[in-house]
């Protein structure tokens, strides 16, 4: 016991030793180092957040006086994230059928269709906590659940006997060249059964913080690039030079001013 209670405060010590040394920590990362667990990893963490030693945050840390501003960087983004949804809900209209994948910014959209009566199939949990009128249904699509996602082939089969007339996507990036990453085991199969039963536009939703050169490092799950035509929707904040590029390969980027 007190061997693994020593073993334990090395690797605290070392984790705020990488993290004065690096400015950010990656759970990933720091989880293939010490060759331990992720669930280990993210216990690590908070009990040094719980002493005030650092901060977490989405995948990692960073120091703890890093806070405030990691928080205000946070609202930004959420503010972004709203205008989007905000902005995607304008081409939704009255009497469609939608999809919507386990993306927040695109379940967001749900809160700005107003009075228009609208039918939405969605795999995302999170659609349960959403106050929404009686004009609007929402039906789930089951499946088994992933953090807030419901994936598997449950999901898919289930897909196969719906139509919509939209769908509306999020990502968890995009890259330069074209790729759509997700993270989330057969996220990009269930995309592609929405895709497949649509008969009209797609969107994808990306803030300006998902809008991205290559990545260091691989996904854990993988990317995608679509074969049909679609419209990305983000905001005014994204890379410029990276919107260039995707639009020279025939992707529609429409930025909305934040």
């Amino acid at each position: 016991m007190k061997n693994n209670r020593k073993e334990v405060e090395r690797r605290h010590t070392k984790i705020l030793s990488m993290l004065q040394d690096k400015g950010s920590v990656n759970a990933n990362e720091l989880a293939r180092y010490f060759k331990i667990s992720l669930m280990t990893v993210r216990r690590d963490l908070q009990h040094l957040e719980d002493k005030g030693l650092l901060f977490r945050t989405h995948g990692g840390a960073v120091p703890a006086t890093a806070k405030h501003e990691i928080m205000s960087k946070d609202r930004e983004v959420a503010y972004c994230r709203e205008k989007i949804s905000e902005y995607a809900a304008s081409f939704v209209e009255d009497g469609d059928t939608i999809f919507i994948n386990g993306s927040s910014t695109a379940l967001n959209i749900i809160k700005y269709l107003g009075d228009k009566h609208v039918v939405v199939y969605t795999n995302n949990c999170l659609v349960v906590n959403i106050k929404f009128p009686p004009n609007v249904t929402v039906n789930l699509t089951g499946g088994e659940v992933r953090d807030h996602v419901m994936i598997g082939e449950y999901v898919v089969r289930n897909l196969f006997s719906i139509s919509a007339d939209k769908t509306f996507l999020g990502c968890a990036a995009v890259y330069e060249n074209g790729e759509f990453r997700y993270d989330i085991p057969t996220e990009i199969g269930i995309n592609e059964a929405m895709i497949g039963r649509t008969t009209g536009d797609m969107f994808i939703l990306a803030d300006h913080t998902k809008v991205q050169a290559r990545a260091n490092t691989e996904s854990l799950y993988g990317s995608c690039i679509y074969d049909r035509t679609f419209t990305m929707l983000t905001d005014s904040k994204a890379n410029e030079l990276i919107i260039d590029r995707l639009r020279k390969k025939n992707i529609q980027v429409t930025t909305v001013e934040v």
